[in-house]
């Protein structure tokens, strides 16, 4: 805990849509919050006066987490600046292209599975450092942040990134088997269609309206709705639950 007893929490991909309301909805719960991005400052600060504006205290780290001393550096920071990590979200994520996976370039499949798969074990390696009883740590809780798309498959969409989510529901699984022990839970939640820049950063600016017929509810998400999950998963209400996987997907 930090100083002041709070949990202090590290959101990857926090500059906006899911990372973004995962962070304002975390301070309102009470937590500390590191508000990590890559390459968006003035984004990141927007978020963190959100953060202050909602209680919490808050820092600002740039990092790449696909690079491992990227994310030490992250975690360093966050424990030198708000006291000890007691959770992690796992949420930078990126599809960046559409289309069938025959036409998609070699170098955009590695960055999405870099940053959707390898990313989240360069994480959750580092803060089951930091957070295991067995090692000192505080224990807590770790929310990896997968896709509706890991069990759909996303053809002629994106399909490795669809494979890149599975990894991480399959990372989910067996590391909360394997830090039980070490007072960590592992959840993930799965969000289907949400209103996030995730699809115009992928060159496909209307592809909710134009896919909305799929999903059951009638609507794409909102990105605060996946965040109350991930915040019910960090929170002491989910204190028995480790290794699932929550879908927020409207049905799909």
């Amino acid at each position: 805990m930090s100083a002041a007893g709070r949990p202090v929490t590290v959101v990857t991909g926090a500059s906006r849509g899911i990372g973004a309301a995962t962070a304002v909805r975390l301070a309102a719960a009470g937590h500390a919050v590191v508000v990590n991005h890559r390459r968006s400052p003035a984004d990141a600060e927007t978020v963190a006066r959100r953060v202050r504006a909602a209680g919490g205290r808050c820092l600002v780290v740039a990092a790449d987490v696909t690079r491992e001393d990227d994310v030490d550096r992250l975690f360093a920071d966050a424990a030198a600046e708000l006291g000890p990590v007691t959770g992690l979200v796992n949420n930078a994520g990126a599809t960046l292209h559409v289309g069938d996976l025959a036409d998609t370039p070699v170098a955009v499949v590695r960055s999405v599975i870099d940053v959707n798969l390898v990313g989240p074990v360069l994480c959750v390696r580092a803060a089951a450092r930091v957070l295991s009883t067995r090692h000192g740590g505080p224990g807590g809780a770790i929310v990896n942040v997968s896709s509706s798309a890991a069990t759909l498959g996303a053809p002629h969409e994106y399909v490795h990134y669809a494979a890149a989510k599975a990894g991480v529901d399959a990372l989910t699984v067996g590391l909360a088997k394997e830090l039980a022990d070490d007072g960590i839970r592992v959840n993930a939640v799965a969000p289907g269609l949400v209103r996030t820049g995730i699809h115009a950063d992928a060159g496909d600016p209307g592809r909710l309206g134009r896919v909305v017929a799929r999903i059951p509810a009638g609507r794409p998400g909102e990105p605060e709705e996946p965040a109350a999950a991930i915040a019910w998963l960090l929170g002491p209400e989910a204190s028995y639950v480790t290794g699932a996987v929550l879908r927020v997907a409207g049905g799909l």
